[in-house]
């Protein structure tokens, strides 16, 4: 029995699901996201909230079962809530800040980062030293939050970089004289 599979997903005010077949499509305030599931789950929407079940004993759906009610109820908080991920930036002149949709970041190369924001994705920078990335796709958040820190990763001497907010750079010691 997988026990996060068989929690139904609660559905907040305000958020409404429908289910065609395999599809089920979630509408709330901040958006409308949908998700196929295979054909190894059954899904029920039963007082307010969705059930999913698996339709065998395999293993595989028995593997469905919990990542598609994941799944799931990554919709719903999505499009009632949204995801965010801060990044902050260390180091002597490194800064950022927004121009219309573009994010430009001076991180010691000879010319400053244009990166654009996909859509799907509000990227804004409160403070100089502050990226803040927020949406109601989980998987493209982390992805554009990951690609906007891949520019430059917290190196382990100094702890310069970009790096998320609360994250711990492993510190080396330097060398000895």
């Amino acid at each position: 029995m997988s026990r996060i599979g068989k929690k139904p997903v609660a559905l907040p005010n305000g958020v409404t699901a429908e289910i065609k077949g395999q599809t089920i499509e979630v509408k709330g305030p901040k958006g409308v996201r949908s998700f196929t599931a295979t054909d190894d789950v059954t899904l029920a929407l039963e007082d307010g909230a969705v059930k999913v079940t698996p339709r065998g004993l395999s293993k595989r759906a028995r593997q469905q079962w919990g990542m598609t009610r994941s799944m799931i109820e990554n919709l719903t908080v999505g499009v009632s809530t949204g995801f965010k991920k801060e990044l902050e930036i260390q180091g002597v002149g490194y800064r950022a800040s927004m121009q219309g949709n573009v994010l430009k970041l001076a991180l010691g190369y000879s010319h400053d980062v244009n990166f654009e924001a996909p859509a799907g994705v509000t990227i804004t920078s409160p403070k100089q030293t502050e990226i803040v990335v927020e949406g109601i796709d989980q998987q493209l958040v982390g992805q554009v939050a990951a690609n906007i820190r891949e520019w430059r990763q917290p190196e382990p001497y100094k702890g310069k970089g970009i790096r998320y907010k609360g994250e711990v750079v492993f510190r080396k010691e330097g060398k000895k004289k």
